[in-house]
């Protein structure tokens, strides 16, 4: 059985991992080096870590749609796939034998697309999944072959449910494969009446928007952490935000004041006005600072700043 991996993230590495022990992976397929910070430092994948570290050969394409005929040439019996990355040409899903299957992040109808974890948070859904299902020309289409699904916790960040749903993940996967080997799988279509998209973050996502609720802000905070993360100004400088809780409802005097106003300064955490409560700022970053809660904050670069200008842009 020859068997070839694509995926890119974290979430994709234990699904390489628990599959490689099973069915032997011959090729790893991944995204191109990418230059990371300010210094640019080019840095590898964590699925060709993994796979450079199992002994796997790597294949980096940088536009798969076109770069394709070393994956042809594995002749593989079954592909797999696991949040690569790029659209998948139709030389090469009609290429094995038993097809190439996906392992996606949502429960599918719902959530297509390379941002289906973080959407679910930020969309406020109460419950997530993984769908296991083979993989078609249009995005996230294919038929469904099993599902499993989770509740979103109040303090679940986008790194946690990664972590979360990539076991599940793995686990459904293994225990598909034999079915798809013998031909004993169920497959069920997808109801497009239901279809949803999860179109991958954009840099512009990132800031905060203090006239939004208690809600829609905690979710986003968490649904951006631990990358890219989200970020707020106040007097002209760039402040990231990395850990909130919240406590809806206003006193008459928050009342007053306008969405951003920090309206509550205690040693753990400062309170911001939003549109129906407060947002509580645990945790913060400075531009080429390390993370800091907020008493650690407060007794430097920060108290200066909110002595300056108390509103949050």
């Amino acid at each position: 059985m020859k068997v070839i991996f694509m995926g890119t993230p974290e979430f994709s590495v234990k699904v390489l991992k628990d599959l490689h022990e099973v069915y032997p992976v011959s090729l790893v397929v991944t995204q191109p080096d990418k230059q990371v910070g300010r210094k640019k430092i080019l840095t590898f994948s964590p699925v060709k870590e993994t796979a450079i570290g199992l002994g796997i050969e790597v294949f980096q394409p940088v536009k798969i749609r076109t770069d394709y005929n070393r994956i042809l040439e594995e002749k593989a019996d079954i592909i797999i796939t696991a949040a690569y990355g790029q659209i998948i040409p139709k030389a090469i899903l009609d290429s094995p034998q038993f097809g190439c299957i996906n392992v996606h992040g949502s429960w599918l109808p719902l959530l297509r697309g390379g941002a289906p974890i973080q959407r679910a948070i930020q969309r406020l859904h109460n419950t997530t999944g993984i769908t296991i299902m083979y993989m078609a020309q249009k995005m996230d289409s294919g038929d469904i072959i099993k599902q499993g699904s989770i509740p979103i916790l109040k303090d679940d960040t986008s790194g946690i449910l990664f972590e979360k749903l990539s076991t599940i993940g793995s686990d459904l996967l293994l225990e598909v494969l034999p079915t798809i080997f013998n031909g004993t799988n169920k497959r069920k279509p997808q109801n497009e009446n239901l279809v949803t998209y999860a179109y991958n973050l954009k840099r512009e996502e990132e800031i905060i928007n203090w006239n939004s609720s208690c809600e829609e802000i905690d979710a986003h905070v968490r649904a951006f952490t631990p990358t890219p993360t989200v970020y707020t100004t106040i007097d002209n400088k760039q402040i990231k935000v990395l850990k909130v809780t919240h406590k809806i409802g206003l006193t008459p005097l928050e009342e007053e004041s306008k969405n951003g106003t920090i309206v509550l300064i205690e040693k753990e955490y400062i309170g911001v006005k939003v549109l129906n409560g407060l947002i509580l700022i645990s945790e913060v970053q400075l531009s080429g600072k390390k993370r800091q809660d907020i008493k650690t904050f407060m007794n430097g670069a920060g108290r200066n700043l909110i002595m300056t200008d108390k509103m949050f842009k």
